[in-house]
């Protein structure tokens, strides 16, 4: 019924950079002329402000603030309760403190050297949870801890904010959870989804910032201090929209059961975005872990594959929802075009993703091409055609421009070859070129003349490949993609070069 994809879950974090670090602390103590020995009065003095102004403003609304003793229990479904209880349509909906591990600073008596030291160290301090029904946001929570250096975590649902952004639009959806199995207009709630990329962010979490903590000026006065956002977590997620629970399961079985006995550690590592050797392989510098697991959800079966702390997941959601979903924990496992840090703003290169906001727009597109890539691997299941069908065409001769092209021979090895080859992932989003396949097909050379005659080789595979519909030219560009013709295809090609014999005899039985 359609194809919506977007945030899922985004979870930030807000640090005041200035005082993360003992040096950086030890400037704001000097700045403030407080001495080591009055730390702790000092750092309680912040901590009493910071209390009362956010249980002044609780208990002016009429709201509830509650102490949680056990972790145990669900901060989100209690809020939830008490905000249908109360029917809370905007506004701050509760505020729950607990006692919670941080990472803040203590005063260290050096008996060898007889001072005292600042030091950073985890400790245990009451966090400050605050939830609202948020006008651009929706339902939504915020937490900041009552030590320095006050740091802030806000959590943030790209379903929830859609649903609000819908409502103002006048757009009919049924929602469940944070899904919608049915929507009137898949391509306005798509445009929706789309402008949440380009939302201001320092602006939209500074006003989260000074909600959490209303008396922050007062508490530092003169001392300027800003937080620095960073995406600690983000959740870009594909839903696929099924007429009814039938035509989902109809599929789903297959999907999962393809997806864990044929997607091996290289396919994970193309699906989300990293390279592999020339010859297919993994790296022999990479020292992460790659994992595949299934598990049985409340909301139904997931299959998770893993490279650390990133993954993809597809699961079935309210039953009509076929959910792809990249989570992303480390960011510098990919590569935006940007300028250095500290180099010359007009040069740009392909370095490591950063962590802050900055790189949030980069995140969503590597997010997009690693669902894109999943269920693209995936569609091949529900083909409901033979392969013979599907490839047939493939293994005749073609025309392009009035002059004949042979057929692919799909295993021959030099064919097969190339065919993998433009179905590497790091060429999903940018393409490929004539230079770029050259170390795939063929050993490293230095002769000119070398060079020249497997770039010719490379040209001629190029347009054998345009004339079959498996790729198309990028206009005025030397770059090639592979059309949704050429991926289908490709991929039941692999996996039928990849199939065990004895196991396809025994279904054709």
């Amino acid at each position: 019924m359609g194809i919506l994809s977007g945030f899922d879950r985004l979870v930030f974090r807000g640090h005041l950079r200035q005082l993360c670090y003992p040096q950086g602390m030890m400037t704001y103590l000097l700045y403030k002329q407080i001495l080591l020995k009055n730390f702790t009065d000092h750092a309680q003095s912040m901590t009493a402000q910071l209390k009362a102004a956010v249980t002044s403003i609780a208990e002016k609304k009429g709201r509830p603030v509650l102490y949680l003793e056990s972790g145990r229990i669900s901060k989100e479904e209690k809020a939830k309760e008490i905000m249908h209880r109360d029917g809370i349509k905007d506004g701050l909906v509760c505020v729950f403190t607990a006692l919670e591990p941080c990472q803040s600073f203590d005063i260290y008596r050096n008996r060898k050297e007889k001072k005292l030291q600042l030091v950073s160290r985890r400790r245990k301090c009451l966090h400050i949870y605050q939830y609202w029904c948020d006008p651009i946001f929706g339902f939504m929570n915020a937490r900041i801890q009552t030590w320095f250096p006050f740091n802030i975590q806000i959590c943030i649902n790209g379903r929830e904010w859609l649903s609000k952004q819908m409502d103002k639009k006048g757009i009919l959806y049924l929602r469940k959870d944070n899904c919608f199995p049915r929507i009137n207009n898949v391509e306005r709630a798509q445009k929706l989804m789309d402008k949440q990329c380009d939302v201001n962010w320092p602006n939209e979490l500074g006003r989260i910032a000074d909600r959490l903590n209303p008396a922050r000026k007062k508490m530092f006065g003169d001392f300027n201090v800003a937080y620095y956002w960073s995406a600690f977590q983000s959740e870009w997620a594909t839903d696929v929209m099924f007429k009814d629970k039938a035509s989902l399961d109809a599929i789903y079985s297959s999907l999962v059961h393809y997806g864990m006995t044929t997607f091996q550690s290289p396919d994970i590592m193309r699906f989300l975005g990293h390279k592999l050797s020339p010859t297919g392989k993994i790296n022999g510098h990479f020292e992460g872990e790659v994992v595949s697991d299934l598990k049985n959800r409340h909301e139904g079966v997931r299959i998770k594959h893993r490279i650390d702390g990133n993954g993809i997941k597809l699961y079935n959601k309210q039953d009509t929802i076929l959910r792809a979903e990249t989570t992303i924990n480390e960011a510098e496992g990919f590569k935006v075009y940007r300028p250095k840090q500290s180099g010359d703003a007009r040069e740009r290169h392909w370095l490591p993703m950063r962590r802050g906001i900055a790189d949030l727009k980069r995140r969503t597109e590597v997010s997009q091409a690693a669902n894109n890539r999943y269920l693209d691997a995936l569609a091949i299941v529900d083909v409901p055609v033979p392969v013979k069908s599907l490839v047939q065409d493939i293994l005749k001769p073609t025309t392009i421009n009035d002059q004949r092209v042979r057929a692919i021979n799909p295993w021959a090895e030099s064919d097969a070859r190339l065919l993998e080859s433009v179905m590497r992932g790091e060429f999903t989003i940018n393409g490929f070129r004539n230079r770029d396949l050259r170390p795939l097909l063929f050993d490293q050379t230095d002769s000119k003349d070398e060079k020249r005659r497997q770039s010719g080789k490379v040209s001629r595979s190029l347009r054998m490949l345009r004339a079959h519909g498996l790729i198309k030219k990028v206009p005025h560009t030397h770059r090639y993609h592979v059309t949704n013709k050429g991926r289908a295809i490709i991929t039941a090609l692999i996996a039928a070069r990849n199939a065990d014999a004895n196991k396809l005899a025994n279904i054709a039985a």
